[in-house]
């Protein structure tokens, strides 16, 4: 009751504040004012909602499962455009699954969706605590929260919310989360020990695309590769592509590809390359113009194609690491043979950066000197494609444990 009451009261202001700002003004109105006509009046539905585009493409295997085990309709929402954008591409012709961007949580609107489908199971990717949504569903069917985290950062902050959480949690059937670690807080924020389970993480579950040998010399003879070793930045994020160029200018006979996490940083990244003396150009440029002389640096500006990447370099950075974020997938890399490099940040990833330190399946730098001294080393000592088979072998089936929970 409070926390629609206070959300009542912000309302006006935050629409007067949006007047202003007429990005984040748009970002609200396609929430708010969505068609919902794809969606199959009375026909039951089991309810993803995924944050953004990470929690879409570690879903993947989980929704397929999903589909394949369970006769009802599937809705798919999103928080983020990006998200959004990436859900209609992967799942647009599957006529089981219907996808919007996610209401924010605004009670009218879910009333709404409830009103026109039948929802069974709603499946939290990630924690994702939304108080409209998990009570509102919990009357119509059941909650489960799946790939359940709790970082080191965010902990403190849940820790001072727990008389909210607690009567919230009481609503969700299933935690079925990452770690050990994640178990124990959740249940210290007030969730039922006989709730939670550690199911493992869904990204090693996802299923990497395979590249042909003929796909991959096609995008090496774009970038007129060459002789020259290839040098993937994949993710970055604001500070480290710096730190990026300084490592990269060290180094001999070798091309620079900025993959960056947020398109909207490609004009930045330009002007840090330029400013460095770099000859570079965009991806999307040299595949409607194709490059007639080697350059330095690429800087890759369309999305979804950082695995392809990956897969044909020789040196892999994974961003988001050396400055305060958390880090991004470090098993994309690895998952094509290459031993990722990454920083000293690493909250969002901390299991999977534990386990890739302690088996030297990848290398943890803090600095220039260090990456460097990591490039060389890997150099004479790549790591056993078989020793990286069996890393991830070991460690799947997190979707099966959270379908067999679902069935219980």
């Amino acid at each position: 009751m409070f926390y629609n009451l206070l959300r009542a009261f912000i309302y006006p202001f935050l629409f007067v504040f949006l007047i202003f700002k007429p990005k984040k003004l748009a970002f609200v109105l396609k929430r708010f004012f969505q068609d919902f006509s794809c969606l199959k009046k009375g026909e039951k539905y089991i309810w993803i909602h995924c944050s953004s585009v990470g929690e879409i493409n570690l879903s993947d295997s989980l929704i397929k499962k999903i589909e394949s085990t369970y006769k009802e309709n599937l809705l798919i929402t999103v928080f983020t455009d990006t998200g959004f954008e990436i859900a209609k591409n992967k799942y647009s012709n599957n006529s089981r699954i219907d996808i919007l961007r996610f209401p924010l949580d605004d009670i009218f609107i879910i009333k709404r969706i409830l009103r026109l489908i039948n929802v069974s199971y709603l499946i939290l990717v990630e924690t994702e605590i939304w108080p409209n949504l998990i009570n509102m569903v919990s009357k119509k069917g059941k909650v489960i929260l799946v790939n359940g985290r709790i970082s080191n950062k965010s902990y403190p902050r849940y820790k001072k919310l727990t008389w909210l959480l607690k009567p919230l949690f009481k609503n969700i059937s299933k935690f079925c989360m990452q770690s050990d670690i994640d178990q124990e807080r959740i249940i210290s924020l007030g969730a039922k020990k006989e709730d939670v389970f550690t199911t493992g993480n869904l990204k090693f579950d996802i299923s990497f695309e395979e590249f042909s040998d003929s796909e991959k010399n096609s995008l090496k003879n774009q970038l007129l590769l060459g002789n020259r070793k290839l040098f993937v930045a994949g993710s970055t994020r604001e500070g480290e592509d710096q730190i990026i160029i300084d490592v990269f200018k060290k180094l001999n006979s070798t091309l620079l590809v900025i993959v960056p996490r947020h398109l909207e940083r490609v004009n930045d990244i330009e002007n840090l390359l330029s400013s460095s003396g770099l000859t570079f150009s965009r991806f999307s440029n040299i595949e409607t113009s194709p490059l007639t002389e080697k350059i330095d640096a690429i800087i890759v500006d369309k999305m979804g194609i950082l695995r392809k990447f990956y897969s044909i370099c020789d040196i892999a950075f994974v961003g988001g690491t050396l400055v305060n974020i958390g880090g991004h997938s470090l098993l994309e890399p690895l998952f094509y043979g290459k031993t990722p490099i990454f920083g000293p940040y690493l909250q969002n990833v901390k299991d999977i950066s534990k386990d890739i330190c302690n088996l030297k399946l990848g290398y943890k730098v803090s600095d220039e000197i260090e990456f460097l001294n990591a490039i060389n080393y890997l150099e004479t000592n790549p790591v056993s494609k078989n020793k990286i088979y069996n890393f991830f072998k070991s460690n799947k089936n997190a979707v099966e444990k959270i379908v067999k929970l679902m069935e219980e």
